[in-house]
Order: structure tokens, then sequence, then C-alpha cells
């Protein structure tokens, strides 16, 4: 299915935000492996957080959608599944799931995934969990096979930063009382430490002079706890680049999430001249939530070191509009992660911005973005079936001088359904 974002008038309302996809995930697992229920409120129904859903009711949770959206989660002693674990397009499923596997003996599982993911490595994460004493079958790429064990401790160091890997490591050693610690030079998102510690679980941070330290403490067991799980930044990225890029735009989301390891594309576009306003902080199930309103500006360029990704990761996408609209040369360095994730996304951003008139250049990991203030747009975007190249680009179309259109919409809904509903809620001419 194709989707075309027209120009038109400028962008103004509330746009509804769905939960968090990184907590959504976390959600289901960490309840899937706690003793009593677990209530989530805000879960993000999307394809690769139902592909979680499914996974950990193989493993023997009950899962359940009830009245108003809340899902219930009923923790289960952990059983072998019959079926291949298929994690669909999640990243995050597959190796959060791997870890949680991973220390829990006898148990054992096949994880697939579908074209994409089965492309996306996954050794960074099976080498320190055979390092802890478990059993890896196969390559650097699904389908993977992880037996558990009796697993000892581990002492890892986390380069490049991956909240995954990290989270992998933490859910092996919930079942052992050895070592678990992850050392990061950078600090990756943070939401399994805060989650973890929501459901009764002791993890300590650290700040030490080589980096953050994350370790569990004695107490690693899970009780099923009430969860409300705050509006997703990465998706409220879009409707709030469009209304900086989009003239006379006023946009606001509400509930979104600023764990400040999250925040690193609100603190750029300010930088760039953004005009964004936050208001009414408060702490929602361990997270800390706000309102933002983006009201359009003249952006200038930005300068965004590798230190800074971690924090604004699948923001980048969208970020790349921004620079296309800012009047001046912008850099965005330290994006090899991008290489591997749902498609070449750093090839995927430079193709599109040439297709919509904008100089791009990849050098390197870094981007270099020549926008003259200005998008020609009017042109066909090849989005490698990833999610955020077709949002971002649908993004660029509200704001380009003629329409854009991209090859495909259906991935959308692995991480945004409503997407195209909620813009046009703020009166984006999508579809």
């Amino acid at each position: 299915m194709k989707l075309a974002a027209t120009p038109g008038s400028p962008l103004a309302g509330e746009a509804a935000i769905p939960g968090d996809k990184s907590c959504s995930h976390r959600a289901l697992i960490f309840g899937a492996m706690a003793d009593g229920e677990t209530r989530i409120e805000g879960l993000l129904e999307s394809a690769d957080v139902l592909a979680t859903a499914r996974a950990v009711e193989a493993f023997g949770a009950k899962v359940e959608r009830g009245e108003g959206g809340q899902w219930r989660v009923q923790g289960a002693p952990w059983r072998s599944p019959v079926e291949p674990v298929d994690c669909g397009n999640s990243g995050t499923a597959a190796r959060l799931l791997m870890g949680a596997v991973a220390g829990m003996p006898g148990l054992k599982a096949i994880f697939t995934g579908d074209a994409s993911l089965s492309a996306r490595p996954m050794g960074r994460v099976t080498a320190p969990l055979a390092r802890m004493g478990a059993r890896i079958e196969g390559s650097d790429r699904l389908p993977i096979v992880v037996e558990g064990a009796r697993l000892g401790g581990i002492d890892y160091r986390n380069v490049p930063a991956s909240a995954q890997v990290k989270s992998a490591i933490l859910l092996a050693g919930l079942r052992t009382e050895a070592q678990a610690r992850v050392l990061e030079p950078m600090p990756s998102r943070d939401h399994s430490e805060i989650m973890l510690s929501i459901f009764g679980c002791d993890v300590s941070v650290d700040d030490t002079p080589e980096g953050w330290a994350v370790s569990l403490g004695d107490e690693r067991g899970l009780s099923g706890r009430d969860l409300k799980i705050g509006a997703d930044p990465s998706s409220a990225a879009f409707p709030l680049v469009a209304a900086a890029v989009v003239p006379g735009s006023n946009v606001m989301v509400r509930g979104i999430i600023v764990n400040p390891l999250r925040t690193g594309l609100y603190e750029v576009l300010e930088t760039m001249g953004a005009e964004i306003e936050l208001s009414g902080e408060r702490i929602q199930s361990g997270e800390v939530v706000a309102d933002i309103r983006i009201r359009h500006s003249n952006l200038g360029p930005c300068h965004v070191s590798a230190e800074r990704v971690p924090a604004m990761v699948d923001e980048i996408p969208a970020l790349a509009v921004a620079c296309a609209f800012a009047d001046g040369e912008s850099v965005i360095e330290g994006l090899g992660e991008l290489r591997v994730k749902e498609s070449d996304r750093l090839g995927a951003i430079v193709a599109g911005l040439a297709a919509c008139g904008v100089v791009a250049v990849a050098d390197g990991d870094a981007l270099r973005i020549f926008g003259k203030g200005d998008v020609r747009g009017g042109a066909g975007i090849a989005t490698r079936g990833d999610h955020r190249i077709a949002m971002a680009f649908l993004t660029l179309g509200l704001g380009a001088q003629a329409p854009v259109e991209v090859d495909e919409a259906e991935m959308i809904a692995t991480s945004f359904p409503g997407f195209v509903e909620t813009m046009q809620g703020i009166g984006a001419d999508i579809g």
C-alpha cells in the first residue's frame, strides 16, 4: 500500500500518541516472569508488541486484553514452547526473550522472525549469554536456539551502547546469585533498570570512572504490578517535527516519556531554534512524563556528536527531516548502528533526501545534510520495508513544496498503529 503526504494548511491540535514501545515489550516480558498478575494501561498495540504478547503466551504466561484497553499478564513457570517463537519484526522481543530463556535451566526455545529481523545481527546478545553459560545453537542470524542453564556471573562492557544487550544480560541474571554487571561508558536507555525496580528487583546504577555500572542486587525476584505506560517519544517525533517544519503549526502531545535518555531529539531541536514548551512533569510507573508543545519556527543546522546518539537513535530519521528544512549544514555522527536496523537506515535517509532535492552524504558513520530552508519534495521514496523511514518521509512531504509518496506503508503498524489517523487529526493531508 502506497501513501502520499501533500503540503497544505498548518497543523494544529493534540496528537494522540500510543504507549512507548520499549516499555510495552518490557511490561509483557517482566509480567510473564513475575509472580502474580500484572495489569498494564497504555500498552502499545502494535505488531511488534503483539508478537511479544504471543511469545510470552508460548512460554506459559496468560495474556488477555480487558475492557478499556487494559491488559492483564498472569505470570507462570516458563515451559519450552512446542513451536519456534516467532518474534516478527521485533529485535527487542528476540533479544530480551533470549536473555530470559538463558537463565532458566531446562528451558529450550528456537527463535525466528520475519525476513527483516532474520537479517539483523544477534551475536552481540548471544555472545555474553554464552559466556554466562547458556547453550546457543546457530549463527549470528535467526533462527537461533537458546537452551537455559544454571548460569555463572558476568562483568560486561557494553560497547557500543545497546539497551537490548544490557537488558538480555540482566534478565539472564535474574535466576542466578552470581554477579550480573554491565558497564556502559556511554549510557543506553534505562527502561529495564527502572521497570525491574518497579517489579521489586534490586538494581543499582553507579557512576564510576569507567562509566555507568548497572548491577543486580541480592533480591532478584519479580512480583506483579500495576503499570501505566507513557506515550512513546519516538512516535511523537513525527507530528512534533512536522509542526516544527510546517509554517503556522502548533501541536501538543500529552503524557510523553521524557526520560533523559530518550529526549535527545527534542534537545537538539531546541538548539536548532525550535519553539518547544514542556509542562506538567510527573512520575508515572517510575518514568518521568510530561506534555510537549512545538510551534513552527525557522530552523538552523545542528552538530550532533556520537555520544548523544543513543538518546535519539530511533529518532534520527525524524531529525534528518528537520535538518533538511534547516538553513545550513547539519552533521550527525556515530550512526553505524543505523546500518543494521530494520533496513540500512542511513542509506535510506540519504537516498530519500536526495530524491526530494536535499543534498545529503553518508561520510563513514556520519550523516551530513545540506539544508536550504525549504525542500522541493515531489518524489517517490523507497522505504526498504522500514517503518520509521516511511513515517519520516511522509512527515517531510507535509512541509515540502510538492507531495511525497512512500512505496509501502503497512509496516508502520509495527510501531505506530493509527499513525495516519493521528496525523490527519492535526490537519495533515496523508492518504
